[in-house]
């Protein structure tokens, strides 16, 4: 399935001659792998972030501390920040960005399998919270990557 999506970016991004790139957290970069493990994607992908701990998203994405202490690393206001720094810093048409709780673990109010989405392009920033449930931490950053693919690939139609 993220083969497919990947294969379906990559046509639906050099229609549109757009640039990709990603900014990820729980998921740890499997999105730009996705991506990447198509061949000819660098044609439309050149970079990507892996940006885990609150100083990698503020060093290299420009998230603001205090929308991380209001807010939580887990939240879509930083996932907001997180896309639109990386479309800025990557010089991309389109930014996906992805912050939330694999597990194990969580909270009452941040559960496990909890994962904050935003999509950044030039005309706007969209932002969602999807609740994967307790599904295992590898079953959560698989359902996270497809629906960031499925993100990216809506942005570009």
């Amino acid at each position: 399935m993220t083969e497919a999506l990947a294969r379906d970016i990559l046509t639906a991004a050099r229609a549109r001659g757009w640039t990709v790139t990603t900014a990820e957290s729980c998921t740890g970069g499997k999105v730009a792998a996705a991506l990447t493990d198509i061949a000819g994607s660098s044609d439309i992908f050149q970079r990507g972030f892996v940006t885990y701990s609150n100083a990698a998203k503020q060093d290299l994405l420009h998230v603001h501390s205090e929308t991380l202490e209001a807010f939580g690393a887990v939240s879509e206001q930083v996932a907001r920040q997180m896309a639109e720094g990386a479309r800025i810093a990557a010089h991309a048409d389109v930014a996906v960005a992805i912050t939330g709780i694999a597990g194990p673990g969580g909270s009452e109010t941040k559960p496990e399998g909890r994962v904050c989405f935003a999509v950044a392009t030039a005309s706007g920033t969209s932002s969602e919270t999807v609740e994967f449930g307790a599904l295992g931490r590898s079953a959560v950053r698989a359902a996270a990557t497809l629906h960031a693919l499925q993100s990216i690939l809506s942005a570009l139609n």
